[in-house]
């Protein structure tokens, strides 16, 4: 028998927690063998990350899966999109990754999908699979075996399908791993195509020699952008641990805020789906619709999050979906976030259009000048969204709140929102064309907020 524990390591999307307190084998156990029980599952996709404790901890997971009578495809080390492949390839009944993402090396964590990689939340199973890992019940039965699946091959077929080969052109690309997963798959697909890369941090290395593999901090940025510079490359890639999310620099080095990224990749997605559904986030909007609109396509608005993204787009047929944070999903990939497709639609782009990156988003970003997200500690969340509905509301032309609060005026308009997974709110402010009122605006709203 087990005894009954408390676990406290389940947040908002999946399992992300400080080691080993917080997650250690026997709680992966218990989660594997809750999720056997929860799914009803016969065969289930097993994929983890290159930090140190990722073996060990799917081990764990997996002998909970077996003893649960549960076959597991085990598809070694490997990025999360390539366990959402997996379980929909080999049509299994689910997926477990062991990956901490982007954060600090003493951190691992668990994300979990059921069939057809559809997301397991909070929502839709996350509080169940709690449930029944902190009781003190396993579920015990025979059949269960574990076999070492190569998917490798047909997940590299599958992501040359997003773009045509032949309209490729010869461009230089500046890739930094962070010394997490993405090498693995820029190496398996380099062969097929025209590219020169230029690789740093390439190697998976979970002593994490060159800092946590987080795209988003200003230090790991520099190191892309510099060999941008020095290389003279066309674009650069930067990706976190598991590659789920990449980020863009363009050919001077600049980091492209994830927003304007969400808009080329709408128009590139309309040009091969006309009159497609594109599936955004309520955080910054206007470019988006411009672009969609222009492109012939029909612009739908989800609250930020990938689960429902993901709902949102099954729910309308959604043939992309994208938001500013860098997570960008696609109809055919299952309605699955990618860090590979979306690089590699940008770079059919730059051959197909013969711009530069800077000149693709140039333009937007002049059009609609935008703050980049803020996040602010606040005592009381809840409050201080009702302080700013009382100060904005009144004079706003609308007031949406698919997700916080959006308040839209003539010339800006603005989001905020409470964090689903921390005690802080996120701003997102833009202009139609206006930098100075930006600037205005977003000192504005931020000395309400901290008032």
């Amino acid at each position: 028998m087990n005894m009954s524990i408390s676990i406290d390591c389940f947040k908002a999307y999946d399992v992300r927690v400080q080691i080993p307190i917080e997650l250690n084998p026997d709680i992966c156990y218990r989660i594997g063998n809750a999720t056997a029980e929860y799914l009803d599952a016969k065969r289930i996709v097993v994929g983890r990350d290159m930090r140190l404790s990722s073996n060990d901890f799917a081990d764990a997971v997996i002998e909970g899966l077996t003893d649960a009578g549960i076959e597991v495809l085990d598809i070694g080390l490997c990025g999360t999109e390539m366990v959402y492949f997996g379980t929909m390839h080999l049509e299994a009944d689910g997926g477990i990754m062991v990956t901490a993402s982007h954060n600090p090396a003493d951190y691992n964590g668990i994300k979990l999908v059921r069939e057809e990689a559809r997301p397991i939340s909070g929502d839709s199973g996350l509080v169940d699979i709690r449930r029944i890992a902190e009781g003190d019940e396993r579920k015990l039965a025979d059949g269960g075996k574990r076999t070492s699946t190569n998917i490798f091959d047909a997940y590299i077929e599958h992501m040359l399908t997003y773009v045509e080969l032949d309209k490729l052109k010869p461009l230089k690309l500046v890739v930094n791993a962070g010394n997490g997963c993405a090498g693995l798959a820029v190496d398996g697909i380099e062969k097929y195509l025209p590219f020169e890369f230029v690789k740093i941090y390439h190697e998976p290395d979970g002593t994490f020699p060159n800092g946590i593999p987080n795209p988003m901090l200003l230090e790991n940025q520099s190191v892309t952008s510099n060999a941008v510079i020095e290389q003279q490359a066309d674009m650069g890639i930067a990706w976190d641990g598991d590659f789920d999310r990449c980020f863009l620099f363009d050919e001077n080095g600049l980091f492209i805020e994830g927003y304007y990224i969400v808009g080329l990749l709408a128009e590139s997605i309309l040009k091969k789906n006309p009159g497609g559904k594109i599936i955004h986030d309520p955080r910054m909007t206007w470019n988006t619709l411009d672009i969609v609109e222009r492109a012939g396509g029909e612009a739908v608005k989800s609250k930020s999050g990938h689960s429902f993204i993901k709902e949102k787009m099954r729910e309308v047929d959604g043939v992309y979906g994208g938001e500013m944070s860098a997570h960008h999903y696609f109809r055919d990939f299952s309605y699955a976030d990618s860090g590979m497709i979306p690089w590699l639609l940008v770079a059919e782009l730059l051959s197909t259009t013969g711009k530069s990156l800077s000149e693709l988003v140039g333009e937007r970003m002049a059009m609609y000048p935008a703050s980049g997200e803020i996040n602010r500690k606040v005592e009381d969340a809840a409050a201080t969204l009702q302080k700013l509905h009382e100060v904005y509301a009144a004079d706003a032309l609308d007031v949406d709140d698919t997700d916080g609060y959006s308040f839209e005026f003539a010339d800006w308009r603005f989001n905020i929102r409470m964090s689903n997974t921390e005690p802080v709110v996120r701003l997102n402010v833009e202009s139609r064309a206006n930098p100075a009122l930006l600037e205005t605006k977003t000192k504005e709203v931020l000395s309400i907020l901290e008032s």
